[in-house]
């Protein structure tokens, strides 16, 4: 009987997990829409974030919709104006990407090597970038700045964030309905609570 029950127990609980991992990615598609994509998936993937931080922080009975929706209308500006920052200097890692790939000079060519080093951080450091607007009430040029010092100081957190994310990701493409229930939300999780854990061990740090 303590089999059956602990088995159904668990059952109800990975349940309830799908349940709310598939409204929150929900939320997030619809949200983005909402915003027309351009004005939307930046506070949208904010306000995912804002519920996944909740439980990261043992919150699971968090009102998911509430959560999101006050994160949303809350951070909408400042969202955007993160996200604008984040697609002008992947414009400009673009742009120099092909400029390096039509260059015949070879000692231009020879700047593929820091080029991506600059990518490998600009990717790492984005890892930290939702966890930290979500946690922090920081400006912008802080919350970037922060981001790529907790990256620097936290190599195996990173690592996590970078090999759990890009399984994901390659696993999704196998299945992509599956990103319905499961893209954004996941990615957020892989992200929020290494990330959360990071500025816990700052924190206690800080008041030792």
């Amino acid at each position: 009987m303590e089999t059956t029950s602990g088995f159904m127990g668990g059952l109800y609980r990975a349940c309830d997990w799908i349940m709310k991992l598939t409204i929150l990615n929900i939320l997030w598609i619809s949200f983005s829409l909402l915003g027309l994509i351009l004005f939307g998936i930046f506070p949208a993937t904010a306000a995912m974030f804002a519920v996944v931080r909740k439980w990261a922080m043992a919150e699971m009975d968090v009102s998911i919709f509430q959560t999101f929706w006050q994160s949303y209308k809350k951070e909408f500006v400042k969202g955007n104006l993160l996200g604008a920052i984040i697609t002008i200097c992947s414009i400009v890692l673009y742009i120099d990407f092909h400029f390096l790939q039509v260059a015949t000079n070879s000692a231009i060519k020879m700047l593929f090597i820091p080029f991506w080093i600059i990518v490998f951080l600009f990717i790492c450091t984005l890892f930290y970038v939702f966890p930290m607007f979500v946690h922090y009430n920081m400006k912008i040029r802080d919350v970037l700045k922060n981001s790529f010092f907790i990256m620097v100081m936290n190599p195996l957190r990173t690592l996590i964030m970078l090999v759990s994310s890009g399984g994901l990701v390659f696993l999704l493409t196998f299945a992509p309905p599956l990103m319905i229930v499961c893209s954004g939300n996941v990615l957020a999780l892989a992200m929020m609570k290494p990330a959360y854990n990071a500025f816990e061990k700052i924190n206690r740090h800080h008041t030792n």
